[in-house]
Order: C-alpha cells, then sequence, then structure tokens
C-alpha cells in the first residue's frame, strides 16, 4: 500500500484530492503540504528515515503552479536523490507534460481532478512499486568524468558548463550541492562528499559539513571568541572545530608558494 503526500497551494483543491487517494483501498495514508519548501522538508525527513521509516514517502502527487518553487522545480530537485519517490504530477495546464515526463513522472493528471483518473494514476505507481521491489538490484554504472575541466549546470532548460576554477565554494544540500561563483549559483545533482572525493587536487578543502571552498579564494581566517570562519568574496562561511587547524596550516603552506 502507498504512503502519499500531496502537494498544492491552493487548499480546497489539495483537500479534495486528499479526500480522493484516501478513498483509494492501495493508500495507506495521505498527507498534505500547501507549498514546495514544505514539501521538500518532509520528502527530506522521508528520505532520512528510509523506507522502513514512519515518514517514508513512496509517491508525491504535485501541482506545477505555485508560489516560489515550482513542482516541476521540486521534481528536478529529486531527481539529485539516489531513490526519490515516484512522482505524479496534478495540473489544470496541459502544455507542460513533455518536460514532466523528462523528469520522469509517472503520470500527468488535468484538473479537475476525476475519481476515475486519479485511480488509474494511484495504479501505475502501485506497478511501479512492486516490479521495482521484485526485480533484482541493478548494477551501479561505471562513469568517466570526460570534462573535468567542467561541471554541466542545467539553467532554464539548458545545460551549460560552468569552469570548476570559476566555482569559489560549494554548499551541502542533500544529495545535491549548490555551486557559487562570482556571477551567481548553481544547483548540481551531486553530493557535496562526491566533489570532496572529485575536486581535492584542485585545491578545495572541507571546511564545514556544509561548505566545501577553493582554497585560493579565501580572503580571510577570521577567529572570534573561539569561533573560525572564512570570508569568501561577500560570504562569511563558518569553519567547523574539526576543519580549523587543518586549514589554517593549509593556508600557511598556501601562502608561502
Amino acid at each position: 500500500m502507498l504512503r502519499v503526500l500531496a502537494v498544492d497551494d491552493e487548499t480546497p483543491a489539495l483537500e479534495e484530492l486528499l479526500f480522493l487517494l484516501r478513498s483509494d483501498p492501495r493508500v495507506r495514508s495521505a498527507h498534505g503540504a500547501t507549498d514546495a519548501t514544505e514539501a521538500l522538508r518532509r520528502i527530506n525527513r522521508a528520505l532520512d528515515a528510509g523506507p522502513d521509516g514512519e515518514d517514508a514517502i513512496d509517491v508525491v502527487f504535485l501541482d506545477i503552479h505555485m508560489a516560489g518553487l515550482t513542482g516541476l522545480d521540486v521534481a528536478r530537485l529529486l531527481g539529485g536523490f539516489a531513490k526519490p519517490p515516484q512522482i505524479v504530477f496534478v495540473t489544470a495546464h496541459e502544455g507542460f507534460a513533455v518536460q514532466a515526463f523528462d523528469l520522469e513522472a509517472v503520470d500527468y493528471v488535468l484538473k479537475p481532478v476525476r475519481r476515475e483518473r486519479l485511480a488509474e494514476a494511484v495504479r501505475r505507481v502501485s506497478d511501479l512499486n512492486r516490479s521495482a521491489a521484485a526485480a533484482p538490484a541493478p548494477a551501479a554504472p561505471v562513469t568517466v568524468d570526460s570534462t573535468p575541466d567542467q561541471i554541466p549546470v542545467e539553467l532554464g532548460g539548458v545545460t551549460r558548463f560552468i569552469p570548476v576554477d570559476a566555482i569559489a565554494y560549494a554548499e551541502a544540500h542533500g544529495d545535491y550541492a549548490r555551486l557559487h561563483t562570482d556571477e551567481g549559483s548553481h544547483l548540481v545533482r551531486i553530493p557535496l562528499s562526491t566533489l570532496e572525493e572529485r575536486w581535492a587536487a584542485r585545491g578545495f578543502v572541507r571546511i564545514h559539513r556544509r561548505h566545501l571552498v577553493a582554497l585560493g579564494r579565501i580572503d580571510e581566517l577570521r577567529l572570534d571568541a573561539g569561533a573560525t570562519s572564512v570570508r569568501v568574496g561577500g560570504a562569511e562561511l563558518a569553519v567547523s572545530r574539526r576543519h580549523a587547524r587543518e586549514l589554517r596550516e593549509l593556508l600557511m603552506r598556501h601562502a608561502r608558494r
């Protein structure tokens, strides 16, 4: 039976969707969120708990047009996780179907939602879950980084290639990372720990569980009442105690070159 999260910033639409979902015998539980931020918080909690956890989510029924992050934005973010929940889009707009299925949505349900059509979406999710449970785990693919000097980022449906040397620091966001450059920031579907391993030879150092910094882009090291921080451009980033001593030594060696 499915554990469902429904997301819609219009309360009447959300309540109707939850009512229909809870009426389906294949749905074990259905909870609601009224914006993308709340939805991502619930999904993060579910992923941390694991598939057998109390907060686990099998599928997200997701509106597209919402204040702040759209449903498509949420789906892109979820694509960066190792085992994200399934996604069914529920929307009044037909024009986003191609983008939705590019993001590997299971189904695309148009409003006003009919009980029979929603039941078909639930069936498709249930069938996929059963197939996944019965299939053996696939071998992890072997990938080769053919462009080590650049990293691809998505921007408005266009893939750009950002030089690694242009990145001042990276910030952890679950299973993805935000890369900060002088021109702006970009979200990529790569965990910070992977970037740490990949870019160690390029002078990137871990200063905190949330931050990976290019050593040559550190402008100042600050000590204040026992707390350590660095200034990187206009940003001030905390340095954890476990990394503070190593960072000072690295900066001293870097300054002598």
